[in-house]
């Protein structure tokens, strides 16, 4: 089959493997899933998936975070080399932290594109991890890096299959559950959760990791420090003011879709729940129920 035929033929391939999906892994006879998330910059990955990162770790599973960019002008004193090698060391130690791997890429911070090259970096990526679960930005976002970072992981839902569609990887045996992380973004359409996951039992390790990047919540010249007016002057302060609104913005996600913990957990659990992380589906990739989600997610 060609690649133009392929293109026409597999949505409804995709659409048929939804209720045919027998939830095992792509390549582990084990049964361990393989999950891969990427994020635009070194940090968005830790600050969206950390806890269920975490928490599927812990369980035995495979579990890689990608920086699409390296992050080389995320701070207002310094830039660079010395940034991008900075934030790689930092994220590798949150990858200590949740007990996974990660890679960040070698693309100046606000400067990723759609293109082809990138486009099969990303379906490398996926093809060389033999990722069963993909994780990433919704294409509706503020900013530039985010957006592509959503596109080209959507892109590469529909070749990552594709026997020729690349030489250096394999493609993967079955398409993969594509999701998004949450956002506030309203146009063109609000973030639409499908799973909520209860992080509250690894809470510590994020915020742990969160305390790992100083470059992004703790310096003096920080982005979170520089970019917010309500943020202390004196080093303790500013540290403890920015985690502060890290886990609000998880508490945030808990209040939010309340009704939809209440869905999953039962009303008890879901009404107890304080810190957590949401995924919506994406329409691209393998579709899911939600029962077959819970089954694959942690926590359920």
């Amino acid at each position: 089959m060609s690649l133009k035929s392929l293109l026409i033929y597999l949505p409804a391939v995709m659409l048929c493997m939804g209720c045919q999906y027998t939830l095992s892994a792509q390549t582990n006879p084990d049964g361990k899933l393989r999950i891969i998330a990427f994020g635009a910059h070194p940090d968005d990955a830790e600050l969206k998936a950390g806890g269920v990162a975490t928490m599927w770790a812990a369980q035995g599973h495979k579990v890689k975070f990608v920086a699409m960019t390296n992050g080389d002008i995320g701070h207002f004193k310094e830039a660079g080399a010395p940034l991008a090698n900075r934030r790689r060391a930092e994220v590798a130690e949150c990858a200590r932290i949740f007990g996974i791997e990660t890679e960040v890429l070698d693309i100046h911070d606000g400067e990723l594109m759609p293109t082809m090259e990138n486009r099969r970096k990303v379906a490398d990526l996926i093809r060389d991890w033999q990722a069963d679960i993909v994780l990433c930005h919704r294409p509706y976002d503020y900013h530039p890096d985010h957006r592509y970072t959503g596109e080209l992981v959507q892109d590469a839902a529909v070749v990552v299959v594709a026997p020729f569609f690349s030489t250096n990887t394999d493609p993967t045996k079955k398409n993969p559950v594509f999701m998004f992380y949450s956002d506030g973004f309203k146009k063109p359409y609000p973030f639409d959760p499908a799973i909520v996951v209860d992080i509250g039992s690894v809470a510590e390790n994020k915020w742990d990791c969160i305390g790992a990047m100083p470059s992004q919540f703790a310096d003096e010249h920080s982005w979170q420090a520089s970019y917010r007016a309500d943020i202390p002057k004196d080093p303790e302060g500013r540290k403890a003011r920015i985690l502060e609104l890290v886990q609000r913005s998880n508490e945030a996600v808990a209040d939010q879709y309340r009704d939809k913990l209440i869905e999953l957990y039962g009303e008890e659990k879901g009404k107890s729940v304080k810190y957590a992380e949401a995924f919506e589906l994406c329409q691209y990739g393998t579709q899911l129920s939600v029962e077959q989600l819970k089954a694959l997610f942690p926590g359920f």
